[in-house]
């Protein structure tokens, strides 16, 4: 039985949809909001309204590149949470419209758990490895960062996180710190490749052994910035390259830490990362090299499916559909939402 899932993802500013059919990926379109570069982050209010403009060509355009017509869709799947509670109505309002419009199946997904279905994602001409189970993923994203046992496509055991900031909110503050472009992490990527990361040392907190915590270091970074100022106003632009570098190393080196003694104590060879945080150049590198030296079977996905996207959604709802896991109309969506 062919089984021809659309995903909805609105989660936060990326407005995004994706057709599977029996787990082949066959489009996966977004539209994106440039409005909230001006402000430096993500304000809610706007990010929802653009959702709403958004959702249904973002919809036509998956369905048109995917080749099949609207009557072949057999579930719908969106993102419940978490994320911003406006964007999440959205897509949430959409999926339910659609699902009682076309009298087909609905199917809430975390949109956390979708990050690390990402590497199942299946396309056709495509020749891609998948993590055999159980495997370790490291997930890192704007809003989380995570140690997760995953025992099976939506069995996952998470025993790790950020007690406080996430590493990507950790790279976007201070990159902001520095007067860098809204979203920063990408930009402090590129500009690290060119500075010294042993050229400024910054705070590492102590957590629980498999927890993560970026607040001090963003609170050290200010204090040290502000510091420097004082004593030349062109700190910033003179060293720039080393401050990213520096930050950069200081944040790998706290995930990878934290990577290597959760795979110790877990006796877990197989090493995975997802989010948006995983597209970093730095940290690929990282887990290839830990890799080399303590003969890790590495996953690391495509760089199109770090960040938000609706095919994670779609792959997600196609493992759900099989196991007959589907939600009824009265669901609301959640902005905290745990596994």
């Amino acid at each position: 039985m062919v089984m021809t899932i659309l995903g909805i993802e609105s989660s936060c500013d990326d407005t995004a949809a994706a057709i599977v059919d029996d787990g082949f990926l066959l489009s996966s379109t977004v539209a994106d909001q440039d409005v909230h570069k001006k402000y430096g982050g993500v304000v809610p209010e706007l990010a929802s309204r653009a959702h709403q403009q958004n959702i249904i060509p973002v919809v036509d355009l998956a369905i048109q590149q995917a080749g099949i017509e609207i009557d072949g869709i057999q579930a719908v799947a969106f993102t419940r949470g978490p994320g911003l509670l406006g964007s999440l109505l959205v897509g949430t309002s959409f999926a339910k419209g659609f699902a009682l419009a076309r009298n087909v199946p609905l199917i809430e997904v975390n949109h956390l758990q979708a990050h690390i279905v990402v590497h199942f994602i299946k396309e056709h001409g495509v020749s891609a490895s998948h993590p055999p189970f159980p495997f370790l993923c490291l997930l890192v994203s704007g809003g989380h960062t995570q140690l997760v046992i995953v025992h099976s496509h939506l069995e996952m055991e998470v025993i790790g996180q950020t007690i406080d900031d996430a590493a990507g909110e950790a790279f976007d503050k201070c990159a902001k710190i520095m007067g860098l472009p809204y979203p920063g992490g990408p930009m402090v990527d590129e500009l690290a490749r060119l500075g010294d990361p042993s050229a400024f040392g910054f705070t590492k907190p102590k957590t629980d052994p498999f927890n993560f915590s970026f607040s001090g270091l963003k609170t050290n970074f200010l204090y040290f910035i502000q510091d420097q100022l004082k004593q030349d106003e062109a700190f910033i632009e003179n060293r720039k390259n080393d401050l990213c570098a520096s930050l950069q190393f200081t944040i790998i080196r706290i995930l990878m830490e934290k990577l290597i003694l959760a795979s110790e104590k877990t006796g877990i060879r197989s090493v995975a990362l997802a989010g948006g945080v995983s597209a970093n150049s730095g940290l690929r590198t990282a887990l290839g090299r830990e890799a080399g030296k303590r003969g890790w079977d590495i996953y690391i996905p495509e760089v199109k499916f770090t960040m938000d996207n609706a095919a994670m959604i779609a792959a997600t709802g196609y493992f759900k559909y099989l196991a007959g896991d589907f939600t009824g109309h009265d669901i609301s969506p959640a902005a905290r939402l745990p596994f």
